[in-house]
């Protein structure tokens, strides 16, 4: 037992003996050294080389924890916090859907105070608001309240910065705690951090905001706007600079800026280090320091050659002439420059990191914008380059589109965009997809009400695999004759079958009238599916017996005796192809086929028979329209035209009751206003068929027993006269004076709804579709639409 014991004991010793030789000098270093090595630790790193270091940055600046101006991410929390006490809101606990059920989405401005200053950009805003189709004078009936504060500058030095807001919210007695008010903020904080301080608390308010940082932002419930100067364009806006004829293959410039340069505080960063990538070949980076009125206190040894090279290039020339543009951030995260880059088709190269793009909600900025990140600049110019043409095209021609649709004026920021995305929100199962938003003709244009399927809208057919007839005719014959094929599209074609609408304004109906030729005519077409009367007169429709007999059926329709009750959608029009016809005109069922057959490859357009044009008078300085017999054409008549059902509901829900009113007070003016919204909507011309020579316009009479109602002071009753299809031959007496009258009415509502748009959206064409061995020396029982000819 005590040997065992000895043993044990002796092998413990050695043990200890063994740890002790070969590991005990690592302990004595770490428990006698470990404070000094954490003290040389903290004193990182120890210069040794400060005269090399010394020209690139003082030992002590590259010690610091960086610039001293910028906010610490404590001071950014507790600033961001003092704003978004309801950090947490959504939808679904901050806002009371309650209040949209009853009446929809209504917008509630508040009264403005006479002693209240407002700001031009903010008037527009309450502009647009007041004038759109979502506003009510009734705060019963709102769903939305916008405050008449001005809240867009909360910069305390600021000449526009409104004191004691907080104060004047909280007297409001529908503030409410914020609940359902939408507030709009372009610039917040101010000299030197420009946190995110409005200065008051928004409560349970949706943000509407500029340079929206993406830590502040609440999803699905504040939205980012883009920031726009005071003089950005109210509605209408310019154009796009990317036109058809003008896109080339190689700019000039790959990478392009030209702006200020911060020497410090917020923002300096990025533009101090936008030299390093500056080639002065394809890539210019120009910036200046000559701004503020302290700048050359501040300024360093590269300001002066700066200022120099920066009034060597035009802005606008870079914009027209690069491929891509920097969008760095400036004191905020957000810049004007961002817009004028969409506009001019200038790829933005965005470096501002944290910011939440415009509407990103819907739109994929992916597709139309590169996003960098500012601590690796220099990587910007080599990732540029790698991008390949086609997409660079594509790139581009999503910026026109996204320019156009949702930022070329106030109106469509607005209107094409909060709106619409607080709208779907409300009834998320009827929102517009991102293929919607991200596609023409825009998310505004593509009502969910009308349905919440591509192809019953007239614009997806392409993209979602619908194939044009001519399309699939051409694909046949090229298998035939060997030549090149056109990419494969799955899936039906559009509306195979049309529905005839004639509006009738006559008392009676008796066999010898027009209407009951016409009648015939059409029901005789094979693609027609059936035929409504819009019956507009104060005397009852005649009974069903009075009326031919057709192969299709016959429903007769009592209108409100308005001109715009034409483009009403009624529930009975069931196919996506519209002819609308007056009943005065004259078609053959040839020309009716026709006609169809080329609206089923165009079914965004008007197709159609009667044609006129407009044009700037210079001397009147004013748009004129004319119904002469030219060339060129711009509006085809809706008294005998092929359209899609969708524009039907366009025309009554998307324009505002103004403009309805307006074409119910002018004679002819509903066609102009269909043809403006369909070009405003597509970009496109309508397309003009074949017509019979004898194709005349009748000459309007006054029909006793039947009034138009509410139609206007139109001459001859109110009807649609067929248009001239010659020059006007100079008429005496009253039909001469109600001819010119009439013409005056026309110009009028032209210029109104150009007034209204903001620009001109007609497009002028010379394309005029005839169909094959039209005209030629063929024996006409040999043709396929042998009645186009005959007498």
């Amino acid at each position: 037992m005590q040997t065992r014991k000895k043993h044990i004991f002796l092998t413990f010793l050695a043990s200890w003996l063994l740890l002790f030789f070969f590991g005990g000098d690592q302990l004595r270093r770490f428990t006698f050294f470990s404070g000094r090595k954490a003290e040389a630790r903290r004193n990182w790193p120890s210069w040794t080389d400060r005269s090399l270091l010394k020209s690139f940055a003082d030992p002590e600046e590259l010690q610091s924890d960086g610039d001293p101006s910028l906010p610490s991410p404590r001071a950014r929390r507790a600033a961001r916090l003092s704003v978004y006490k309801n950090s947490r809101c959504r939808m679904e606990t901050c806002f009371d859907f309650s209040r949209c059920k009853k009446h929809g989405f209504k917008v509630f401005t508040y009264p403005r105070e006479r002693d209240q200053p407002i700001s031009e950009s903010y008037g527009k805003i309450l502009a647009s608001v007041e004038r759109s189709r979502y506003h009510t004078p009734n705060p019963e009936e709102a769903c939305l309240f916008i405050l008449s504060i001005d809240t867009l500058d909360r910069d305390h030095l600021s000449g526009q910065y409104v004191r004691n807001v907080d104060e004047k919210i909280r007297s409001f007695p529908l503030w409410n705690g914020g609940r359902n008010h939408l507030i709009f903020n372009l610039y917040s904080g101010t000299w030197p951090n420009y946190t995110e301080d409005l200065g008051f608390d928004i409560g349970q308010a949706i943000l509407a905001k500029a340079s929206f940082y993406t830590e502040s932002f609440r999803p699905g419930f504040d939205i980012s706007i883009p920031l726009f100067s005071k003089d950005h364009p109210q509605r209408g806006g310019e154009r796009g600079w990317l036109y058809q004829d003008s896109i080339h293959p190689k700019k000039k410039y790959l990478l392009v800026f030209k702006g200020k340069r911060y020497l410090t505080g917020i923002g300096s960063g990025t533009r101090n280090a936008l030299h390093h990538i500056h080639n002065g070949k394809d890539i210019i980076s120009l910036t200046t320091c000559k701004h503020g009125k302290d700048w050359e206190k501040h300024k360093d040894t590269r300001c002066d050659k700066d200022n120099v090279d920066y009034e060597k290039f035009d802005y606008q020339e870079l914009l027209h002439n690069s491929t891509f543009c920097i969008v760095p951030r400036g004191r905020r995260l957000g810049s004007f420059r961002f817009l004028e880059a969409l506009q001019a088709a200038c790829i933005p190269v965005l470096l501002s990191d944290g910011w939440e793009l415009p509407f990103a909600e819907v739109i994929d900025w992916g597709k139309a914008a590169v996003v960098g990140n500012e601590r690796l600049l220099l990587q910007i110019p080599s990732a540029v380059r790698c991008i390949h043409p086609e997409r660079v095209l594509a790139f581009q021609q999503q910026t026109q589109f996204l320019w156009d649709a949702y930022f070329s004026s106030v109106d469509k920021i607005h209107l094409s965009g909060l709106w619409q995305i607080i709208k779907d929100r409300l009834l998320p199962h009827r929102s517009r997809s991102r293929f919607l938003w991200n596609t023409l003709p825009g998310g505004l244009l593509a009502l969910p009400d009308f349905s919440t399927h591509l192809g019953d809208f007239p614009f997806y057919y392409l993209q979602r695999g619908r194939t044009p007839p001519a399309l699939a005719e051409h694909s046949k014959l090229s298998a035939c004759h060997n030549t090149y094929p056109l990419p494969a599209f799955s899936g039906s074609s559009p509306s195979e079958k049309f529905t005839a609408f004639i509006r009738a304004i006559s008392p009676s109906i008796s066999l010898s009238q027009p209407i009951l030729r016409l009648i015939q005519a059409v029901s005789g077409s094979q693609y027609c599916a059936q035929i409504l009367v819009l019956w507009s007169c104060e005397k009852p429709p005649p009974p069903s017996e009075k009326w031919p007999q057709t192969t299709v059926p016959l429903t007769i329709i009592q209108g409100r005796r308005k001109l715009s009750d034409r483009f009403f959608p009624y529930a009975a029009i069931q196919t996506d192809a519209v002819l609308s016809l007056d009943e005065h005109t004259s078609l053959s069922t040839s020309e009716v086929d026709f006609a169809f057959v080329v609206w089923r490859s165009f079914p965004e357009r008007i197709v159609g028979f009667p044609t006129q044009s407009h044009f700037w008078d210079a001397e009147q300085r004013r748009w004129g329209y004319t119904s002469k017999w030219t060339n060129e054409l711009s509006i085809v008549l809706t008294a005998a035209a092929f359209y899609h059902r969708y524009y039907h509901s366009l025309f009554t829900e998307y324009l505002p009751v103004g403009l309805r009113e307006l074409v119910d007070g002018l004679a002819a003016c509903e066609d102009i206003l269909m043809n403006v919204l369909v070009a405003a909507v597509t970009k496109l011309p309508p397309i003009k068929v074949t017509q019979r020579k004898q194709y005349k316009e009748t000459v309007p009479q006054q029909v006793g027993g039947c009034k138009d109602g509410d139609a206007g002071a139109a001459p001859a009753g109110g009807q649609s006269p067929l248009p001239q299809h010659s020059p006007p031959a100079k008429v005496k007496g009253t039909a001469g004076a109600a001819g010119s009258r009439r013409i005056s009415q026309q110009q009028d509502c032209l210029n109104q709804l150009v007034d209204w748009f903001g620009y001109m959206p007609l497009v002028s064409s010379q394309l005029r579709l005839d169909p094959v061995l039209f005209k030629d020396q063929v024996s006409v029982l040999r043709k396929k639409y042998p009645r186009l000819e005959k007498p």
